[in-house]
């Protein structure tokens, strides 16, 4: 399926194995990997096009199936379940009543989604026309080509804080952050205290090894700060470049993932950054232009944007929360059949 600007593999966990270390080997074969082109397998080449979405009824009263996202490596033998997804987080619900686990409504059909990465939660409403899911439909959201059915997502108030450090900026080696989390653990830099506009094409910001340096630096330092830990196997957090915005949004972005520059914004990353712009003395207050009496931010990235209505409270405490989260994406099954891996490796001297 694709979800929002990504592309995956979706399963029933029933039909993976439930041992972690044999469920990930056998992705890694599903999707090709490890290798540059994925050529023996699903994956496309890209960190975009090589996710999973593991899918099953949850035990939660909250929610009505789990979503388990997964990522794996297009070059390297990794599986890393250290994030969520929310551009594959599009697929679940239409998945989830294709699979027959969520009963379709006549019209329209709400899923409560429990993302087991994090613990959080999120519905998602789309049309289900005669009980079926209809992928078609007149949204457009950037980076995908012509138009499908909206999937509205609404996320309540997560539950971890949305400033992890406490703070609203941060000095990391004499570059200003904001660490905010809204669903994923991002990084706010203004591009220009990097030495770049932020207006570069991704691949001209992957080519700068000066950049990637400094960017590495920055996210070991963050990630210890957030409370991660030792980020440096992990893609979290994320780093969005901010640089004022040139088409009407409020702000244009770059983000990395963690090395290779996204050809457009995560979900959840882009809730971040919009939670982020928010904060009064944060790194993006500076760049950003709000709309001061309506909830939507636009955020600009390479490939055009994505709209997300955000509103922000404050904590008994003091610090902002986030208290109303939504976005439109669109979704759609591209195939359903049977997958053949690629046969597992052989121990050096077996017989074929």
């Amino acid at each position: 399926m694709r979800g929002g600007t990504s592309k995956g593999a979706y399963f029933l966990a029933a039909d993976l194995p439930a041992q972690p270390a044999a469920r990930d080997g056998l992705l890694l074969r599903i999707m090709g990997s490890p290798d540059v082109r994925q050529i023996d397998g699903l994956g496309g080449a890209h960190p975009l096009t090589s996710k999973v979405a593991v899918v099953s009824p949850s035990a939660d009263p909250r929610a009505d199936v789990d979503y388990l996202f997964l990522q794996v490596a297009v070059d390297e033998a990794e599986v890393s379940d250290r994030q969520n997804c929310g551009n594959i987080l599009a697929g679940v619900g239409p998945f989830a009543v294709e699979r027959g686990l969520v009963t379709a409504g006549q019209e329209r059909t709400s899923v409560r989604i429990r993302m087991v990465n994090t613990g959080d939660l999120a519905t998602a409403t789309f049309p289900t026309p005669g009980g079926r899911v209809d992928y078609d439909g007149d949204a457009e959201i950037s980076g995908v080509p012509g138009t499908a059915a909206p999937v509205v997502i609404e996320f309540p108030p997560g539950e971890h804080p949305l400033l992890p450090t406490g703070r609203a900026r941060d000095d990391i080696d004499g570059v200003q952050v904001t660490c905010v989390d809204n669903g994923m653990p991002t990084v706010l830099i203004a591009a220009t205290s990097l030495k770049v506009t932020g207006y570069e094409s991704p691949r001209d910001l992957e080519e700068d090894q000066v950049l990637a340096d400094r960017l590495r630096a920055v996210r070991l330092a963050a990630g210890r700060l957030m409370g991660l830990g030792d980020v440096s196997g992990t893609t979290v957090p994320k780093l969005t470049l901010l640089a004022p915005p040139r088409n009407g949004g409020a702000v244009s972005t770059r983000t990395f993932i963690p090395v290779r520059c996204h050809t457009s914004i995560g979900v959840l990353g882009a809730a971040s950054v919009a939670a982020g712009l928010r904060i009064d003395g944060g790194v993006g207050a500076d760049l950003a232009r709000l709309d001061p009496g309506g909830d939507r931010v636009r955020i600009e990235h390479p490939t055009g944007f994505l709209d997300i209505e955000s509103a922000l409270g404050t904590t008994s405490g003091g610090l902002p929360s986030a208290r109303r989260t939504a976005v439109v994406r669109t979704a759609r099954k591209i195939l359903d059949g049977t997958v053949f891996p690629r046969p597992a490796a052989r121990p050096l001297g077996g017989h074929r």
